[in-house]
């Protein structure tokens, strides 16, 4: 029976354990550049002992950001400092791993915790673009709909991006088409009002997506994996469906991705989600077992006992830890401790472990 500490490996990727960390957006970059922030804040989360640091949403194009503060990788200036932060990871033995994206119509507003709405030009605001001319919701300003010749220019922007990830050290890439950006956009009947070859049909509204993949695909290393974030549903009736979703998720295991992130909602900001604990397993699970490709899920996962159930029971296959790693960057390291482990423990700190961790850490390291 496979537990959350046992390795999980994808293509020629070993991580440690399942217990992994989800793109969460700092807001603290300039010009797509990382800060002090980023360094400190991914560096402690890896001594932490997570597995996989995947870091937040990062634009492939600068209009394809959701706020002025998003890290980017749409220049070749911008690898050199991200290559820094995969190193850090790399020290700690965590996978490093970054979230490609773009916005679409969500793009341009202010930061995370302050009011969200569009920004105008002189506050540092863009115009944005998607699928058809439909504004996200009140606050913010309508998008212009994408032409043929554009949507193919984003195809190549993720390309791009991923070419210079692997540059950068990154072990994993995964492409973000849910929470209401740009590829869940196209996904979505309801922000997708096409009728040329990238709408209506479930074929045409999945295209970008596949684009994006089989491009990534063919340029991201053979021996590294490729994962992709859906959201399994759109909480709303006449939006897509977690049906949908597995479909789509057989379709993207043919094209060679490795792993499915899931989660859901964030197309419609008045739809209704049931938010309480393990919320959104289900979905991982049932994507696990009809599409047969491995899953990761996420959402108030916050007990070691409950991330081991999970992983025990099928339900997925990695565990994404989010709000409880900004609480406690050191969440995997006491997890393995009190799912009977071994250490795991950096040296710097074995004097603040348990008893009985350091005389095991070290047998374990000897042998």
């Amino acid at each position: 029976m496979t537990h959350v500490l046992e390795a999980l490996k994808l293509r020629d990727v070993v991580l440690r354990h399942r217990i992994a960390m989800p793109a969460m957006c700092q807001y603290s970059a300039r010009d797509g550049m990382p800060s002090d922030w980023h360094l400190v804040h991914y560096g402690t989360r890896a001594v932490g002992g997570f597995a996989l640091i995947n870091l937040e949403a990062t634009a492939v194009a600068p209009e394809g950001r959701i706020t002025p503060y998003d890290l980017g990788l749409w220049h070749d200036g911008q690898v050199a400092p991200l290559a820094r932060i995969a190193q850090l990871i790399r020290a700690q033995g965590a996978v490093a791993g970054v979230q490609l994206a773009h916005a679409g119509r969500k793009g341009g507003i202010a930061a995370g915790w302050e009011a969200q709405r569009s920004l105008t030009a002189d506050e540092g605001g863009w115009t944005t673009c998607a699928p058809s001319a439909l504004a996200y919701g009140e606050g913010y300003a309508s998008p212009t709909a994408l032409m043929a010749d554009e949507i193919a220019a984003i195809v190549g922007q993720f390309v791009a991006a991923a070419r210079r990830a692997c540059a950068a050290g990154f072990q994993t890439v995964e492409i973000h088409a849910a929470h209401g950006y740009l590829l869940h956009q196209f996904l979505s009947p309801l922000a997708n009002q096409r009728n040329d070859a990238y709408g209506g049909s479930f074929e045409n509204r999945t295209r970008l997506v596949r684009e994006v993949v089989a491009a990534v695909r063919a340029e991201w290393p053979e021996r590294l994996p490729l994962l992709v974030r859906i959201s399994a549903t759109d909480w709303v009736d006449g939006g897509w469906c977690v049906e949908e979703s597995v479909e789509l998720c057989r379709i993207l295991k043919t094209l060679g991705v490795d792993l499915i992130d899931v989660s859901s909602g964030g197309l419609i900001p008045t739809a209704t989600m049931p938010v309480g604990p393990g919320f959104q397993t289900g979905f991982a699970e049932r994507i696990r077992r009809e599409a047969g490709i491995p899953t990761a899920t996420v959402g108030l996962i916050t007990t070691p006992a409950q991330a081991d159930h999970i992983v025990r029971t099928g339900q997925a296959d990695l565990v994404m830890i989010g709000r409880e790693a900004l609480r406690n960057p050191y969440w995997p390291m006491q997890a393995v401790q009190a799912l009977g482990g071994i250490g795991e423990w950096p040296r710097q700190y074995l004097r603040a472990a348990p008893l009985g961790t350091v005389s095991r850490q070290l047998i374990q390291e000897k042998a």
